[in-house]
């Protein structure tokens, strides 16, 4: 059987807030997804990848926003496979439906369930890139985003009205460096995973 990560997320507090599904699957939709993300009961939704990198991005939006809680699995997938993630069958499924239900009395509302050592490594790297997001202002997301799409620092402070100087202060406050360097550490342990699971 094939292997993949199936994220199953649910909405917090969303009995007291708006319903953010709409929004957020327009968020992850440029992602590649080998069956693509889709709201599967209530505000819940979910979504197979089998990319780490992608995989990652869509983690990244969904900590990001705060409002989730975060279930990830890395495990088999029954083929074949259907049109939709909500109807997919095999462990993987039911490893992101534990670990779902786990996320809400988790650190950081994030929980990973993976038959391999790799999978707590994963999850205490994604602990720490939440922590990371979490002190980010909006001034930091505004500089984060700048550099994401590729502009240098000079040029960031060029978009900004702002000295170069304080595009590098506003970047260390918003742990860009730090952010990056987990977000790819949690690649590398997601692809150890999809290589190694059986």
């Amino acid at each position: 059987m094939p292997v993949a990560i199936v994220l199953t997320v649910d909405q917090r507090d969303s009995r007291h807030s708006e319903d953010r599904i709409p929004a957020t699957l327009e968020r992850l939709a440029p992602i590649p997804t080998l069956l693509a993300f889709e709201r599967t009961a209530g505000d819940e939704l979910q979504g197979v990848l089998d990319d780490p990198d992608a995989a990652m991005a869509a983690i990244g939006e969904l900590l990001r926003d705060d409002r989730w809680y975060v279930g990830v699995g890395v495990g088999t997938v029954e083929e074949p496979l259907p049109d939709h993630s909500r109807a997919g069958r095999g462990p993987v499924f039911l490893q992101a439906r534990v670990a779902v239900t786990e996320a809400k009395t988790s650190p950081w509302h994030v929980r990973v369930v993976a038959d391999h050592w790799a999978g707590r490594a994963l999850e205490s790297t994604l602990w720490l890139w939440a922590a990371v997001l979490a002190r980010r202002t909006a001034r930091g997301w505004e500089v984060a985003d700048l550099v994401a799409d590729g502009l240098s620092y000079a040029e960031t402070g060029k978009r900004l009205g702002i000295s170069q100087s304080a595009v590098s202060q506003r970047a260390q406050a918003a742990g860009i460096v730090e952010a990056r360097r987990a977000e790819e550490l949690a690649g590398v342990l997601a692809r150890i995973l999809l290589e190694e699971t059986t």
